[in-house]
């Protein structure tokens, strides 16, 4: 009884695996660098330079009160031995106003700035998902799997290129 049971079980493994074989070496798989591909796009150089000119006014204001932040702490630390404890004061207020300024102003600015980042960035990872399913489509690939979602790949399964070349075809 004992080896009909085990005869049964072997044979049903080894009709399983060979069911499953040809059906796993029809799997057609991709790897595809999404940074990479991101990263080599045109789009992604000019996101940078938009943002900078959409927030250049703020961000110049910035840059004018660090500066006279440290043209005010630099004259304190150089001049204060011969300065009134007025004018010391006086100074230290300048400081601190500054400080303030740079508190209310930076941090949303800095939050405007990644929040606008972050919406281009979005824009730019449909398009790429938009080009790995033609590619995947036109291939007729089963799966795609991002590149640091695998140990390894042979350069073979790597359709970075082809998506990159899709998306410039697509401008």
């Amino acid at each position: 009884m004992k080896y009909v049971t085990k005869s049964l079980i072997a044979t049903a493994m080894l009709g399983a695996s060979l069911v499953s074989a040809p059906v796993l070496a029809e799997q057609k798989i991709a790897i595809i660098d999404v940074q990479g591909v991101f990263q080599a796009m045109p789009q992604a150089a000019e996101i940078n330079a938009k943002i900078q000119s959409e927030f250049k006014t703020q961000i110049d204001e910035i840059n004018q009160l660090q500066k006279d932040g440290q043209f005010y702490a630099e004259r304190l630390q150089r001049d204060a031995a011969t300065m009134s404890d007025s004018e010391k004061e006086d100074l230290q207020q300048k400081i601190l106003d500054v400080r303030q300024q740079l508190a209310e102003k930076g941090q949303p600015l800095q939050q405007n700035i990644q929040r606008r980042t972050q919406e281009e960035r979005n824009v730019l990872l449909g398009i790429i998902k938009n080009a790995i399913d033609s590619v995947a489509a036109s291939q007729n690939y089963d799966l795609v799997l991002d590149a640091g979602a695998a140990s390894f790949a042979k350069p073979e399964f790597d359709i970075s290129q082809k998506v990159l070349d899709e998306i410039n075809k697509a401008n």
